[in-house]
This record gives C-alpha cells, structure tokens and sequence, in this order.
C-alpha cells in the first residue's frame, strides 16, 4: 500500500478510503491510463489493491505527444502496475479529423473499441474476463463540454474518481498526500485540443504542433498551448511565464522562436495576451449551448 506522507482534510481521507474499497472490490480492472494526474490515481490504486490483476492500457496515436507517452511509461513503472499500448486509428474516421464539436466522442468511441478488443484477447489467452474497464474522469470533467464520457459510458466504463465526488484539486491533493511525484503536472490535453472546431486534423499537423511545443518546453517553458489556426501559430503562456517572455523578446529569443517555428511550416507565430486557458477554443460552443460568447 502507498503510505500516506500528509495528512489529508476528513472528506478527501474518506473519499481516498472508499477509492480504494471500491477498486479492491473488482477481480481485475484496464485502466484507460493516459499518464495523466487522474488516470494516474486510478492506476495507482488499482495496482495496490488488485496487483497483476490491474492492468493500465494507454491508447496511441499522432494526438499523443510524445513526451507524454514516455512519461506514462515510466510513472506505470514507478507505481508498479503492468501496462500496454494499443494503437488507435481515430484519425481514419471523418467524424474525428474533420474536427467538429463532438470530436472527442470520435476518439473515445475508438479508443474504447479497441479496449472491448483487448478485453476479448486477454480472455482468449486465458485471463480474467471479468475485467472492468475504467477512466480517470475526475468530478469536475462532468460538467465540461466532454463528449467523450458519452462514449465510455456506451461501453460500460466506469469512472470511480466522478462516482466519488473527486474534483481535479481532490486528485493533486491525494496524489501529493501520497507521495507520487507527478501530483502537480499540468493539464495536457491531446494535441488535437490545440485546433479551432472545424479545422482539419491530421498527422502531419498533429506533428508539428508537438513539434513547436516541445521546442518552447525545451527554453524551459513546461507548461504550454501551440494553438495552430490555418498556417499560423498562437502561443498560450501561463500570466508568469508569458511576462518572462515578453521581457526576452528583444533578445536572442524571439528570432530563435520565430525561425524555429517557421521551418516548422508555420508562416506566422504570436502570443495570446490573455495567457494560458485550458479548453479556450470551447469558448465558441457557449452560443450553442446557451452560456454566453
């Protein structure tokens, strides 16, 4: 069992309790394991309560940047649970690559697909077709603009961290409380995420956003947005980082950064003013869904 190095406030210790009660009741659990802070809890527990009858499985694809790819390998390694890849073809349905607003039911639907097919091959080889898959839905994505819950739902997914009351903070706060290292890594939704709905995805694009991104974290800014519009780039910042940049800017840097990302393919690169804002480009769904532009 992972011991507990802080003391958590009574609701987050009970929820914590009953996490573990709850993933210790299942015979054999697949984490949908993206090596983020949520499924990362969720892996975590499951591999302390059900051992080699949890299993992390992560989805892979041009939309997975590959830093977080490697990040997932070595925190599954880190916590102890066995995990696989399984490659997932979102990207061949029009329903996904043409980017429209229920985009990330498209890449659920698939990702989960190929789950119900690793399910059957475990059972096949002889393992426990009992298996429950689960996600790393956490309380607050419920009331996001998450299309992709719809399609877990479909399947039968379950998502112990929402069904608890777990928000985001409830997750940093436990997986600190825990000691696991990766407690406050940002937010890093797939690479699709950096595209205005509408906008055609593909791997080349794909690429070259992860491409532009890494190149920002390597000048030592871990925390980032390249939000690709047609040809152009839009750098999103966090208000503190985005202030030093603008200080360097008539440095050595901003040419650096502007001919980078030029033979990257973009024709034109800028900084939004505003700063970092997880799910920004959700904004224009708000006339659609009644909240306000």
């Amino acid at each position: 069992m992972f011991r507990q190095l802080e003391t958590l406030p009574t609701p987050l210790d009970l929820a914590l309790s009953q996490l573990r009660s709850r993933l210790a009741g299942y015979p054999a659990v697949v984490v949908a394991y993206s090596g983020g802070v949520d499924s990362a809890l969720v892996a975590a527990i499951a591999a302390e309560q059900l051992g080699e009858h949890a299993l992390a499985v992560t989805g892979v694809s041009p939309a997975l940047a590959p830093h977080l790819r490697e990040e997932a390998e070595l925190q599954a390694r880190w916590m102890g649970i066995s995990q696989r890849e399984i490659a997932t073809a979102e990207l061949a349905d029009p329903a996904y690559s043409s980017n429209p607003a229920e985009r990330c039911y498209a890449c659920k639907r698939e990702l989960h697909g190929q789950l119900a097919q690793l399910l059957s091959q475990l059972q096949q080889e002889g393992g426990n077709s009992t298996a429950q898959v689960l996600d790393g839905v956490n309380h607050d994505d419920l009331s996001d603009h998450r299309p992709g819950i719809r399609a877990a739902r479909e399947r039968g997914v379950h998502s112990p961290l929402a069904e608890l009351g777990i928000s985001k903070a409830g997750v940093r706060q436990i997986s600190r409380a825990l000691g696991f290292p990766w407690w406050d890594k940002p937010a890093q939704p797939c690479l699709a995420s950096r595209f205005p709905y509408g906008e055609t995805i593909s791997a080349e694009r794909l690429q070259r956003v992860a491409a532009a991104e890494d190149w920002l974290r390597q000048q030592g800014f871990p925390e980032l947005r390249v939000r690709s519009q047609g040809e152009s780039a839009r750098i999103e910042l966090p208000a503190a980082a985005l202030a030093a940049l603008l200080a360097d800017l008539q440095g050595d840097l901003r040419l650096e950064l502007v001919q980078a990302f030029q033979e990257l393919g973009f024709a034109a690169v800028s900084l939004d003013l505003e700063g970092l804002v997880s799910g920004k480009l959700n904004r224009e769904l708000a006339p659609q869904r009644g909240g306000t532009p």
